[in-house]
């Protein structure tokens, strides 16, 4: 079986798949009052309608067996690990068919903001130590029900996350 190995996260190495700034850790200009420092628009996601913010839990399985993957067509998708790093794995986009075999997986530090690009194959994230991940997802309101397209890799295709 093929594996994928976890890769740091940098800005060149994620920039074909989306952005991503660590929020807890806020760097560059800012506008600063008396007992302030605001770090503005850090990460931009331009859609049509409303966002919605939705909780997702994962627990960490005892093998980091990918066995699918998802794009949505019409927006980009948001995550933020909350409790713990977060196991990202991602391929650019395909016409309708995954390309496992390009998958790259980052580690993504928590309380940091990653935007996956319009059609980035990808799914859930997976947690780096913990035995549940915390983390939100932020897309357009029901994107999972009219733009979620979950392809099933064959045995061929199917690939392990290895640290």
């Amino acid at each position: 079986m093929r594996t994928v190995k976890l890769e740091k996260l940098t800005r060149e190495a994620f920039a074909p798949y989306g952005e991503f700034y660590n929020m807890a850790n806020p760097d560059g200009y800012f506008l600063a009052g008396e007992i302030h420092r605001f770090f503005p628009d850090r990460v931009s996601v331009a859609t049509k309608g409303s966002v919605a913010f939705s909780p997702l839990l994962v627990k960490r399985p005892e093998k980091m067996l990918i066995t699918a993957a998802e794009y949505h067509t019409t927006t980009p998708e948001v995550l933020i690990p909350l409790n713990d790093d977060m196991i990202l794995h991602v391929a650019q986009p395909s016409a309708g068919k995954p390309i496992p075999e390009h998958t790259k997986a980052f580690l993504v530090p928590k309380n940091t903001v990653v935007k996956m690009n319009t059609c980035v194959w990808h799914l859930a994230p997976l947690p780096a130590n913990v035995d549940e991940l915390a983390c939100i997802v932020v897309l357009p309101d029901a994107t999972y029900m009219n733009d979620c397209t979950v392809v099933e890799f064959s045995e061929d295709e199917k690939f392990v996350i290895e640290k």
